[in-house]
C-alpha cells in the first residue's frame, strides 16, 4: 500500500488566525476554502499572511514618521520601519511562490485546484 500525504476533511478546516487583520484573515480563509492544501502548505500560508500584515504596519508607520530621521549627530538615517516593511515584502512573494498558487490545469474544472509543484 502506498502511502501518500495526508488530506484536510473539508469538514476540518483549520480557522484564521485571530491576530491577522480582518481583510488579510478573510484572504487566509478564502484561500484554505479553495485550494486542496496539505497542513504544512497551512503554516506556510499563515506565515505569508504575517509577513503581509508585517509590511502594512511598517508601511503606517512610515506614512506618519517618514522615511528619515535624525541622528543624534543631526545626520538623517533611514528609519528601520524600511527594512522591515522590505524584509516582509521579501517574504511575502518568495511564500506565495512557495505555495505555488495558481490556476489548475485545462480541463481540471470540476475539481477544486491543487498545488502545481515548483519548476
Amino acid at each position: 500500500m502506498k502511502r501518500g500525504p495526508k488530506r484536510m476533511p473539508k469538514d476540518a478546516r483549520p480557522q484564521a488566525p485571530a491576530h491577522l487583520a480582518s481583510a488579510t484573515a478573510a484572504w487566509w480563509r478564502d484561500v484554505v476554502a479553495t485550494w486542496d492544501l496539505d497542513a504544512h502548505h497551512v503554516r506556510l500560508l499563515t506565515l505569508a499572511a504575517e509577513a503581509f500584515d508585517r509590511a502594512v504596519q511598517a508601511r503606517e508607520i512610515l506614512n506618519k514618521r517618514g522615511l528619515t530621521f535624525m541622528d543624534r549627530f543631526r545626520q538623517p538615517k533611514p528609519r528601520p520601519e524600511l527594512a522591515v516593511e522590505r524584509d516582509s515584502r521579501i517574504a511575502f512573494a518568495r511564500l506565495l511562490r512557495e505555495l505555488d498558487l495558481d490556476v489548475s490545469e485545462p480541463g481540471d474544472e470540476q475539481r477544486p485546484p491543487l498545488l502545481r509543484r515548483m519548476r
